[in-house]
């Protein structure tokens, strides 16, 4: 069976995430389930383990999830990450820019070289792409970083004007990495639905939810801040449906 906590989990954030999974872990066995010793990492956490019929728990993004996986995993539950402007559950990105970069506002960066994790990133590409065609801003893709952090540093290394990150990132990074100090925040999107837990398609998410709401309360208070966790929710997956789609990056990168 696989289990996967890979949306964040990077740095101090490891060692609490695997004290997350032990209590999931220990609460799941109790009710008599199955449940593997540790958490896989690696690419084997994301699309890999988001595909297969072993997946007992994991992480998502809302765009994979509504694109891709919908009807084909098992939607559990949404934690709360108590995300200042939203909803239980819900989150929104925060533009970043250069410290000393003159610009204020998103529309300001009409035509900036935009810096984009993936394409398949709610937070990343499709909620920015979304908030810059409704003020009718262009952020024609500058180059795919791979990850957030990544993201960040295209632009606090110059290589890019601007980017978006979910706002729990962007909380970790200013937490934890020394190179936010050299950028600044530009803007908001609008709150979408946030990274749902998934099992596999078939499987009760019941318990797999009582056992992770029950393990999140368990928590250190420690641990629950460095995660910045506050509980599990449940959001319809309707809502999740329900959030755009913008053209990919060959699609904008075309237009321009």
């Amino acid at each position: 069976m696989i289990a996967s906590l890979g949306m964040y989990d990077f740095g101090p954030l490891m060692a609490v995430n695997d004290r997350l999974w032990a209590l999931i872990r220990d609460n799941l066995r109790k009710a008599g389930a199955e449940a593997p010793d540790a958490l896989t990492r690696g690419e084997g956490a994301y699309w890999q383990a988001w595909q297969s019929p072993d997946l007992l728990l994991s992480q998502t993004c809302g765009y994979p999830f509504r694109s891709r996986l919908h009807g084909q995993v098992t939607y559990v539950g949404t934690p709360d990450f108590g995300v200042e402007g939203c909803a239980p559950g819900y989150y929104r990105s925060v533009f970043v820019s250069r410290a000393d970069d003159p610009r204020g506002t998103v529309a300001d960066f009409d035509g900036a070289r935009f810096a984009y994790n993936e394409a398949l990133s709610q937070s990343g590409w499709a909620a920015p792409q979304t908030h810059a065609a409704k003020l009718g801003t262009r952020l024609p893709p500058a180059l795919q970083s791979g990850g957030h952090r990544l993201s960040a540093l295209a632009v606090a290394e110059g290589r890019a004007d601007i980017a978006a990150l979910d706002a729990v990132t962007f909380r970790l990074l200013q937490a934890h990495d020394p190179m936010m100090a050299a950028l600044k925040p530009v803007g908001l999107t609008d709150p979408t639905p946030g990274l749902p837990y998934i099992t596999a398609q078939g499987r009760d998410p019941e318990p797999i939810f009582a056992a992770a709401s029950e393990a999140i309360a368990a928590l250190s208070p420690a641990d629950r801040a460095t995660l910045g966790l506050q509980g599990l929710t449940r959001i319809p997956v309707d809502a999740y449906l329900a959030v755009p789609n913008p053209p990919s990056p060959d699609q904008i990168a075309g237009q321009t």
